[in-house]
């Protein structure tokens, strides 16, 4: 049993030892490497060698999701969920959530501005709160590990951390506010 997971098109690295495998589904060989073709964990089933579908699901409160800001009011950001507890959705299945002012940062809720904390596009890390309306879900952003993952600046450049609470430009050296996720390798 292999027990990493791999993207599609990544290699698979097999023990020495025993005979090539038989490739069974989610898998190929290109180049003389056998590759996934699927995202998932590589199993042996027998001597047939196969990375099996992950199923995804929707979210439930406490899930971990990741989305893009797709629309923002003073009280509210919308975003469009598109992975669930680590598991992609298929293309066109996205659910969207809502994160309230109340419920971007635990402490000093009451000076929350939504402007300051994302913008149209960013990608954040966010957990379920509990099934909103029958459109979307609430998350929150409240924990170190939550929030914006991935931003763009207004130059174009690809924004990087530099406290919870501020992001900079390598291009320009500008500081833009976010509520920054603290990066999973450093908690």
């Amino acid at each position: 049993m292999l027990s990493i997971t791999v993207l599609p098109g990544q290699p698979i690295n097999l023990p020495a030892r025993g005979p090539a495998p038989q490739l069974g589904p989610g898998v190929y060989e290109r180049d003389g490497h056998i590759r996934a073709s699927l995202l998932g964990a590589p199993r042996f089933q027998g001597s047939t060698l196969t990375v099996p579908r992950v199923q995804p699901h929707t979210p439930m409160p406490g899930s971990v999701v990741i989305g893009s800001v797709t629309r923002l009011s003073p009280l509210q950001a919308m975003i469009s969920i598109t992975v669930v507890d680590g598991v992609p959705l298929p293309a066109g299945e996205e659910f969207t959530g809502v994160i309230r002012t109340q419920d971007v940062r635990a402490t000093e809720k009451d000076r929350v501005k939504i402007g300051d904390s994302f913008r149209g596009g960013d990608v954040v890390r966010t957990q379920v709160i509990s099934l909103g309306d029958a459109r979307s879900y609430f998350v929150t952003t409240a924990r170190n590990d939550l929030g914006v993952i991935f931003a763009t600046s207004e130059a174009g450049a690809t924004l990087e951390p530099v406290s919870w609470q501020e992001m900079r430009c390598p291009k320009t050296g500008k500081l833009e506010k976010r509520k920054c996720a603290k990066p999973l390798d450093m908690l």
